[in-house]
C-alpha cells in the first residue's frame, strides 16, 4: 500500500511537472527565430508569393513567425536580370522601412536560386539596407542549364523566338496570379546571367561572398561601402528525394547537364557563397523551400526546420 502511494504521487507529481516544462520549452520557442532584423524570403524564377493558396515558400514564413520572426515576401517578377528584379526589391524595402516609423533600419535577405544573386546585387548597391545575406541552391557560378538552353534555342533564331515568346508567357501568368503586374517576364535577361560567361560578368562586377577557388568558402563577414553584413550560403546534391513528387523525376533528367553532385539546378560548388553551411543536403533545388506540397525527403532535416535553425543563427549573432 505504502509503494501504491508512492507512486500515485509520483505520477501526479510528474503530471504537473511535465506540462509546465512544456510551457516552458514553448516559451523559448516562440524567441528561438526572433532576429533583430525581419527576414526577407527572397523567391528565384517563376518568382511568386501565393497562387491559388500555395505559398512559394510552402509552410516556412508561418514556421519563422510562430518562434517569433518578423518575415516579408516580396513581390519579383518571375523572370528577369537580377539587377531589375534587385531594384524591384530594393523600392519594397524601402517602402516597409518608410512605414515602420524607424522600428526596421535593415533586413536580413535570405535568397532560393535567383533570388541569392537578387539579394547579392541589393548588398553591393544599398548596403545599407542589408545585415546578412544567405543564398539556398544560388548558381553563383552559373548552371550549364542556362547554356543548353540559349544553345539550343539561340535568341534570334526560330527556336530561339519560340522559346522566348512561350517562356515569357508563362512568366506573365505567374506574375498574374500572384497579383504582380509591374513587370514583364524575360526568360533571355535571366538565361543570360547564368550561362558560364554572364555569370562571370555578374561576379567580376559583384565580387564580395564569391570564392576566389572553383569549390572553397567566401568570406563570412563582409565590409560594402562601410557597412558590415554577414554572409551565408546552403544546398543539396539530390534529385531524386520524396519518390513521390514529379519535381523528382524533372531534376534527374536535368541532372544529366552536369559533371559533378548537384541539385538538378545548381552545381555543389556553384552554390558556395560566404559562409558555406552545408552543400550536401539530400534535397533537390525546390526541396529547400519545402516543395511539391512538402514532399521532401524523410531521410534528411525538413526545410522548415533548417529556416527556423539559421533564424536562430542569425538571432545569435545579433542580427
Amino acid at each position: 500500500m505504502k509503494k501504491l502511494l508512492i507512486s500515485a504521487v509520483a505520477t501526479l507529481m510528474l503530471g504537473a511537472t511535465l506540462p509546465a516544462q512544456a510551457g516552458l520549452l514553448d516559451f523559448w520557442k516562440k524567441n528561438e527565430s526572433q532576429t533583430k532584423h525581419p527576414i526577407v524570403l527572397v523567391p528565384g524564377i517563376l518568382a511568386f508569393d501565393t497562387i491559388a493558396g500555395v505559398d512559394y515558400w510552402y509552410k516556412i514564413p508561418a514556421a519563422l513567425e510562430s518562434q517569433g520572426a518578423t518575415v516579408f515576401i516580396p513581390k519579383i517578377n518571375s523572370y528577369d536580370s537580377s539587377a531589375r528584379r534587385g531594384e524591384r526589391l530594393i523600392e519594397q524595402l524601402e517602402n516597409i522601412q518608410a512605414t515602420s516609423d524607424g522600428k526596421i533600419q535593415k533586413f536580413n535577405l535570405m535568397g532560393h536560386s535567383q533570388g541569392g544573386m537578387t539579394a547579392r546585387y541589393v548588398m553591393n548597391v544599398r548596403p545599407d539596407l542589408v545585415a546578412s545575406v544567405t543564398t539556398m541552391h544560388t548558381p553563383h557560378k552559373g548552371s550549364p542549364l542556362a547554356d543548353v538552353a540559349t544553345g539550343i534555342a539561340e535568341p534570334g533564331t526560330l527556336q530561339g523566338v519560340t522559346f522566348e515568346v512561350f517562356s515569357n508567357a508563362l512568366g506573365d501568368l505567374v506574375n498574374l496570379m500572384s497579383d504582380n503586374k509591374q513587370d514583364e517576364a524575360d526568360i533571355n535577361a535571366m538565361l543570360a546571367e547564368f550561362n558560364k560567361a554572364g555569370a562571370a560578368a555578374f561576379n567580376k562586377r559583384f565580387p564580395v561572398g564569391v570564392p576566389t577557388t572553383d569549390c572553397g568558402q567566401g568570406q563570412a563577414k563582409a565590409n560594402v561601402d562601410g557597412h558590415t553584413i554577414r554572409l551565408y550560403s546552403w544546398s543539396g546534391t539530390a534529385t531524386v528525394t520524396s519518390g513521390f513528387d514529379i519535381s523528382d523525376a524533372l531534376f534527374a533528367v536535368t541532372a544529366s547537364a552536369f559533371d559533378g553532385p548537384t541539385d538538378g539546378v545548381t552545381g555543389q560548388c556553384s552554390s558556395h557563397f560566404g559562409q558555406v553551411l552545408k552543400d550536401d543536403y539530400r534535397m533537390n533545388h525546390i526541396d529547400v523551400n519545402n516543395h511539391v506540397l512538402g514532399l521532401v525527403s524523410l531521410f534528411e532535416t525538413k526545410p522548415v526546420t533548417l529556416f527556423q535553425n539559421h533564424a536562430n543563427r542569425l538571432k545569435n549573432a545579433g542580427l
